[in-house]
């Protein structure tokens, strides 16, 4: 199948540079180019994301094409309307020219484009979807994986990414495009290509700006908080500090040597806000210039991580901390101003801390939970719609997070003027962050969640292997975690939850303690997420208590390895 493809490419219609490289591969280093082109590029649910390079196997022009022309497809059997696609593009090598392909596909099969001239977070093309009335929206990033790598993401006309039966039928459409030759695409400069303008970042600052809480406050004394930020040379510097100027936060020190959009990445291993490495030139401006915050957004501007001087220590908040800080401050300050909503709610995934559904019985508010995956909160935006319930707030532990209905994903821009807006509260008070964190620890009880991941061998085994732990593991549960006898066990492929089928197994005590275990979609790895509860707040037992808890199921599952 390599070479019959590989000598497909070299024969066909692909421009001279790819040949070239093809034939530069075939010298230099035969293996790569055999894998480069052993089988086609998945396009999964949630789009593609790979490997940039020449091959059926990579993300290229070529498959970026192939891709779009399965979701026209997909789009033209709706023929009750004229249909359109919003598209924008991240700093990643290739990305805007990515982004331009996709545009003359969908021109070439007489689908108007919007299109990004310049690089715009992902929650960007959420509120652009929705504001231009399209059809679609496709997003070019690959997040925050290494700079080798591009991605694909598709959202459907009500800003959510696509999610079952809609993701379900465009992968069927795309997985029937298996040439190049079934791609319509048109020439440069189609009148069905039109370039967004300006107006729409107005737009979506001005939408953002309706989710601030105390305005007033935040006009008056927003210059007292000091805060340092960092886009980690992606696309979050487009937006980021023109929201938080808005906002009232005008005393903000960029970091310069993170401020450049960047395809490289050139000082971080990783562009990953969960990392503390990715975060260790913003921290030390942080302690240089002494500021009460540091934020920092992922390349795509979706995620958020922050930092805070407290007691002259840096501390660092994890996803699930921003996560309780955000739904009790949001909760307390609409309580205050007499206008939380009765049927108000809080959304988070099964993987997330539980402190906030603790938090959502003690405000009086609804609580849910979803999948891992911010479109099953977006989803649930969506479906509440119809009035049933008013979305407050939406996490997940890998740092997204949304206050509003502007976008339908996570939402790095407003999220980094929402914790500030908290921050400077706070300060006003005399209290920061940590303060804030330990009050809710007190009120609530001590939750501490981590997450550990186990790495299975390769390719096609390591995928197998992968399955038969997760068999092995359904018929034999854990019965005890920590000495306590499991409670309550869930498999959310097999079960009625109300919510999709999928290969998660959940298991928990009458203590608190929790433990989920899922399998990546796309590589030999089974993800655990841990989680422990205790009433006295002692940092230094939790997380010998947590460790205990990640060693006893990783070994439950090593012993499962066959």
């Amino acid at each position: 199948m390599s070479q019959e493809a590989i000598d497909d490419w070299l024969r066909g219609p692909f421009d001279p540079e790819t040949k070239a490289e093809i034939l530069s591969l075939q010298k230099s280093d035969p293996k790569k180019l055999q894998e480069a082109f052993d089988g086609s590029l998945t396009f999964g649910t949630g789009g593609m994301r790979e490997i940039m390079g020449v091959g059926t196997n990579r993300l290229n022009r070529y498959t970026v094409q192939m891709a779009t022309q399965g979701l026209a497809n997909h789009l033209l059997k709706d023929t009750s309307r004229k249909h359109a696609v919003f598209i924008s593009f991240d700093c990643r090598h290739h990305s805007e020219e990515f982004a331009k392909e996709a545009a003359l596909v969908l021109a070439g099969n007489g689908i108007e484009v919007h299109l990004c001239t310049e690089l715009r977070p992902t929650p960007f093309v959420s509120f652009g979807v929705r504001q231009l009335g399209c059809s679609a929206g496709i997003m070019i990033t690959a997040s925050h994986n290494p700079k080798e790598y591009n991605g694909y993401k598709v959202y459907g006309s009500d800003g959510g990414q696509v999610v079952a039966p809609q993701a379900n039928e465009i992968v069927e459409e795309v997985q029937q495009i298996t040439a190049i030759d079934q791609v319509k695409r048109a020439q440069d400069n189609s009148p069905l290509v039109e370039i967004v303008t300006p107006a729409l970042d107005e737009a979506f600052l001005d939408a953002i700006k309706k989710c601030q809480l105390d305005k007033a406050e935040d006009k008056k004394v927003g210059d007292q908080l000091k805060i340092v930020y960092t886009p980690l040379h992606g696309t979050g510097i487009k937006l980021v500090p023109r929201a938080l100027h808005q906002w009232g936060f005008s005393n903000i020190h960029l970091v310069d040597r993170q401020v450049v959009p960047n395809g490289d990445f050139p000082t971080v291993k990783s562009p990953n806000p969960e990392s503390k490495e990715a975060l260790s030139i913003a921290i030390s401006e942080l302690e240089r210039v002494e500021a009460d915050i540091m934020i920092a957004t992922d390349p795509d501007g979706d995620r958020m991580a922050v930092a805070v001087r407290h007691k002259g220590k840096t501390h660092l908040l994890n996803g699930n901390q921003i996560a309780a800080i955000c739904s009790e401050f949001i909760c307390y300050s609409l309580k205050e101003q007499g206008t939380l909503p009765a049927n108000g709610a809080l959304v988070t995934t099964i993987v997330s801390t539980d402190m906030v559904e603790a938090i959502a019985k003690a405000q009086g508010v609804a609580y849910f939970e979803t999948l891992t995956g911010f479109k099953y909160i977006g989803e649930k935006i969506h479906e509440w719609e119809d009035g049933s319930h008013t979305f407050l707030f939406g996490a997940e532990e890998s740092y997204g997070f949304l206050i509003g209905t502007h976008s339908r994903d996570k939402d790095a821009v407003v999220s980094s003027c929402l914790i500030s807006e908290i921050a400077l509260h706070l300060k006003a008070e005399g209290r920061t962050l940590v303060d804030y964190l330990n009050d809710l620890y007190r009120t609530y009880g001590f939750f501490l969640e981590g997450q550990k991941t186990l790495e299975l061998p390769p390719g096609k085994a390591g995928m197998e292997q992968m399955q038969e732990m997760m068999d092995r593991l359904r018929k034999s549960p854990p019965t005890s975690l920590l000495g306590e006898a499991v409670s309550a066990h869930i498999d959310y492929q097999k079960e009625k939850t109300g919510l999709p089928k999928s290969n998660v197994l959940l298991y928990r005590t009458d203590s608190g303690s929790k433990v989920v275990v899922r399998p990546s979609g796309t590589e030999p790895k089974l993800k655990i997420y841990g989680a422990i509860q205790s009433e006295s707040i002692d940092l230094s037992a939790g997380e010998q208590k947590l460790a205990q808890l990640m060693d006893e199921i990783l070994k439950t599952l090593s012993n499962l390895r066959g």
